[in-house]
Parts: C-alpha cells; structure tokens; sequence
C-alpha cells in the first residue's frame, strides 16, 4: 500500500514538473522585430454553449493555403481544443492597417451558415504565442424592432488585433471588431466579403511573468472575495452548529447511556435492555451485498485519494488560467495510478467481511464507476459525432485512453487487490455477532432511509452551495476560477460536516434499535451528491441559458458520473466515521 501511495506521489511530482516545463517552454518566447509570433484558430461555437464548440474552419472563413494543425497532449484534446494556424499574420512589432486577408464570394449556403451561427451568438478562440483571445463573429440588429422577422444579422469583416509587449516578449493582447465594417446577413444571396485585418502594438511595463494574472485576477476581485468569504463563514457556521449539537446533545446522551447502563450492570443484570446496547449483538453483523458494499467503500476510497492530489496540484498552481488540458491530463493519470488503492480497500475489507469470490469482488470495483463512465462517455461521443463537434474525442485517443486503463489502470487495481487478500487483516469487532439477527422493531417514516438520506444531505450541501454556483460558471460557463484556497477549505468543511451529520444520524438509527446501519450511513453521507444533481437542475433552467439537445445531454450526462463520484466519495466518509463511532462507544460498554 505503501509503495502504491509512493508511485501516485512521483507521478504527482512528474506533472509538476511538465507543468513547470509548459512555463519554462512559454518563457523562451523571445522575438526580433518582423519575426513570426504563432497565431492558432482554436473553435467557435455558441457562446451560452460552452460543450458544443465546432473547428474553426467548419465556418467559411478565409482559409489558407495550408492549414497546419498544432499537436496537442491528450488533455487538450479531452478539452475540445483543435488548434490550426490561422489566416492572420502577426508579426513581432508589425503595425497593419487594413491588410486584406481574402476576398470571397460567399454562397446562399454559406451566408445561411453565417447567419445561423449569429443567431446563436457565435464567438471564436484564438491563442497567440500561448495567449487566449475571444471575439463574436458577428451581431444581431434588435433595436426598435419587436418582431423577429425585422432583425438584422451582421458579420463582422474587419478585426483589430492590440497587442503589448515588453523588450522582446509578448504580453498581452486584446481583439476587437469594427462596428462599422459590417456584412448584411438578412437576405438570402450570395454576397462579396471582403476580410480584413489590423494590427496596433504598444510597449507595457507588465513584466512577462505577470502576463497570466489578468486572466485570474477577476476571480480575484473585491467583490467576489467577499462573496467567497461569505460562503466559508456560512459554512463554518454550519460546522460549529453541528459540533456544538453533537458536543451539547450527543455526548450528553452517550454519557448518560453509559452511566444507565453501568448502573444496569450493577443492580440487576437479568434487567431487560432498551436502546443501543440492547441490540449489541447485532451492530456488527456483517451488511448484505457485502461484495457491493466494499467495492463501493474501494471506489470512494481512490476517488477521495484523486481529488486530494487533485488539490495538491492546484495549490501549487498547476491548474494555471489557460494552461490547457492539465486539469484532464492530471484526472486521467492519477485516477489510473489511485486504482491500486481501489482494489487494495475493497478487497481488503471484503475478506474482513468474509467474503470468499475475492476476484468477484475486484472486477466489481473496477467497473462499480468506471462502467458507467464508459457508457455515457460512448452515448455523448456518439451525439458529438453527429454534431462534428471538438468533443468527439478521435479514434487515436480513444486508443490511449483504453491503452492507460489496460496497461495502468487494470494491472494496478489486480496488485492491490492481491495486496488487499494478503492482508490477512480482520474486523474489528468489539462485540460478539449472535447466531441469529434481532427483529428491528417498527419504526416512524421519518426514520426510513430516503428521509434520513434527505437530513443527511441538506446540511453538506448548504455549506456547498454558494461555492457550487462558481464552480458551475467555470466549468459550464466561461468564468475563470482560480481560488484554490477557497475551494480546498470549503471541501474540508464538506467532509466534515459530512461525517458529523451520519454519525448523528448513525446513533439515533442504534437508539432506535435499528442494528442496520452500515448501508444507511454510507447513503446517508453519499446523500449530497444527490443534492448537487437536484442543484444542476436549478442551474440549468434558472442561472445559464444553455439550450439544445448535445448541450444538455453533455450537461447532465457528465454531471451525473460527477455527482455518482461524490456519492461514492463522500458515502466512503460517511461509513469511516460511522464506524469510528459505533466501535468507540461499544468498546465502552460491558458486552455479554
């Protein structure tokens, strides 16, 4: 276990240093004047659709003669970007004024393209010497006009390139269309375009190490840090209502129980028992599905590992703005080098189980989130394909991907599980299990599980949730999200009140003599990924204004292997606290 924990720190390091090497690449970025500086057409796309984002040239655009695609590691190409060279040239200190680019004759078909792609708010990407840059490819005309049928539907022909530099690097740049260099969309027939294009430099005193700061900085502003601040201090006061409800109540009640039932010893000790003692026979009898239950407690288990190195990562500023597709290469490596500690958990606690298809066991972990994974990855790569979108994923990466989860991802997941069965560890278990499991007697609805599941959520996801709407612009939308910090505490809170709340819960299911508690506290606490999906709905329909069939499935498909991983994570938390508990407070009792 060790060794797998050590293997996952080297890599770790490895992606530190390739994102260092990304730096230390951009910063021999050094130009004469009149030199080539690389200009990329990335995709365009609907703007209110970040998933459905299309090659640059799938739209009649000027073209050149040869257009070269850039290579890209796999987590660009996971991200959608298709980067070529694009039709301007930008060279080192080179003013332009109106430079022509081409002149076309566009077609009825093509100016119908054009004109569609305004409809839907269309904007393009471009990186110029590794730095982002955005524009709209055109306008829609609503003024004074109430009727659809009068709009007016433009193309922006001439872009203004502004660019600032320092001595002989690259700092920043800004594009900006003319509002008076238009080409009329509205009717149906061929039109003459001619696109053009200027280029304006000014020098800056922004030194070149600090060129990246304006692209994080808005998620840096006052305001948003006072509305992040907030977020903690509700959170926190979550936290301390919790604990001073289990410090004040809970521990009152067990010390109390402890002293009733020492006193119960004591004085009679054929005294018939009530509460939690009473069913100290039966707390430990091993769940149904146990098999199922382990596999899940091995896949919370890795994925709680991988968003804790995903953390280490960001914090030491891996996940720079637009250090493009490291976030994804980062989630594809350690993900396939955590599945050790997948099939190491699972099978380990199943053999404390008793359990005996150990191998059973181990394929079950592999696929418990990865199958379902897959087949939403083949259905939404399939809508991507009959939309030509840049999220379908070509066959040559698929091929990697399947290569790292057969080479890596399997052979990992075996040797931990062979570690796991060689553990020869067993339960710990305070108390003897009797021969036969006690009648839980009838319980009030608010104590079935789906009720309990309900309390258990609400109260992590309420310490979430302002956070969440961040994460969800950022993710979904074009926001930037660079307070790591931030995010890292809110995520401790989470798993604390987490473990708080199942535990709470876990004690008064015992008190009511309900001895079945192992799968409730693991739905219990995996309870607030359900929460998040209930909030993707609510984000959906009432804070974005993404539309269309690809969009939507991406949305919920992809939110919904996210919020299964919460589920698995957070349930993992929820069943190591809960039992932490419930071994503590029988080690205190006397057990027959």
């Amino acid at each position: 276990m060790r060794k797998l924990i050590a293997s996952v720190v080297v890599v770790t390091v490895l992606i530190l240093c390739y994102g260092s090497q990304v730096r230390s690449d951009a910063s021999n970025h050094r130009y004469k004047s009149g030199d080539p500086v690389p200009l990329f057409a990335n995709k365009v796309g609907p703007f209110h659709n970040p998933s459905e984002t299309y090659r640059y040239f799938d739209l009649p655009f000027c073209s050149p003669a040869h257009v070269t695609e850039k290579k890209e590691a796999l987590g660009e190409v996971l991200n959608g970007d298709r980067l070529v060279s694009a039709p301007y040239k930008l060279e080192f200190l080179g003013d332009k004024d109106s430079d022509v680019v081409c002149k076309k004759k566009l077609s009825k078909e093509e100016v119908v393209q054009f004109r569609n792609a305004v409809t839907k708010d269309y904007y393009f990407q471009m990186y110029y010497d590794d730095l982002p840059i955005w524009g709209f490819i055109g306008k829609v005309d609503k003024e004074g006009k109430t009727d659809p049928s009068d709009y007016k539907y433009y193309l922006y022909k001439h872009i203004h390139f502004d660019i600032a530099y320092n001595k002989d690097r690259v700092i920043e740049i800004n594009v900006r269309t003319d509002p008076h260099s238009l080409v009329d969309l509205t009717e149906e027939k061929e039109v003459e375009v001619e696109f053009m294009y200027s280029v304006k430099w000014k020098e800056t005193t922004i030194p070149f190490e600090k060129r990246m700061d304006k692209y994080s900085s808005s998620s840096a502003l006052p305001h948003h840090l006072e509305i992040h601040w907030f977020s903690i201090i509700n959170s926190c006061v979550t936290v301390l209502l919790l604990t001073g409800f289990l410090a004040t109540i809970l521990m009152r009640v067990l010390k109390n129980d402890f002293v009733k039932y020492a006193h119960d010893e004591e004085s009679a000790d054929d005294q018939e028992e009530t509460g939690w003692k009473y069913i100290h026979g039966d707390v430990f009898r091993f769940p149904k599905y146990k098999s199922l239950f382990a596999a899940s407690l091995g896949s919370g288990t890795q994925l709680f590992t991988l968003t804790i190195f995903i953390f280490i990562l960001a914090l030491v500023g891996v996940f720079y703005p637009y250090n493009r597709g490291a976030l994804f290469t980062a989630l594809v490596v350690i993900y396939a080098l955590t599945s050790g500690i997948a099939g190491y958990t699972a099978t380990c606690f199943y053999c404390q189980l008793e359990g005996t298809n150990w191998v059973r066991n181990l394929l079950l972990t592999g696929c418990l989130f990865c199958g379902p994974l897959f087949f939403t990855f083949c259905f939404l790569n399939t809508v991507a394909i009959v939309y030509s979108a840049t999220a379908a994923l070509p066959f040559g990466t698929i091929m990697v991907i399947v290569l790292i989860w057969t080479l890596v991802t399997s052979p990992l997941l075996v040797l931990g599980g062979i570690a796991g069965k060689n553990s020869k560890a067993e339960f710990q278990a305070p108390c003897r299990t009797t021969k036969y499991p006690r009648e839980i007697p009838p319980l009030p609805w608010y104590r079935a599980s789906l009720p309990q599941m309900a309390m258990a959520g609400f109260l992590p996801f309420s310490a979430i949730y302002i956070e969440l709407y961040y994460i969800f612009a950022s993710v979904w939308g074009h926001r930037i999200y660079t307070i790591y910090s931030i995010l890292f505490i809110v995520f401790i809170i989470l798993l604390i009140v987490t473990a708080f709340i199942t535990v709470a819960l876990t004690y008064f299911q015992l008190a009511a003599e309900d001895h079945e508690w192992w799968w409730r506290s693991f739905l219990c606490g995996g309870s607030t990924g359900l929460f998040i999906y209930g909030y993707c709905l609510y984000y959906y329909y009432a804070r974005s204004d993404m539309s269309g069939f690809m969009q939507t499935s991406f949305f919920f498909g992809y939110m919904a292997c996210i919020c299964y991983g919460f589920f698995l994570m957070l349930g993992a938390v929820g069943f190591r606290a809960s039992l932490l508990f419930v071994r503590h407070i029988y080690r205190s009792i006397k057990c027959e």
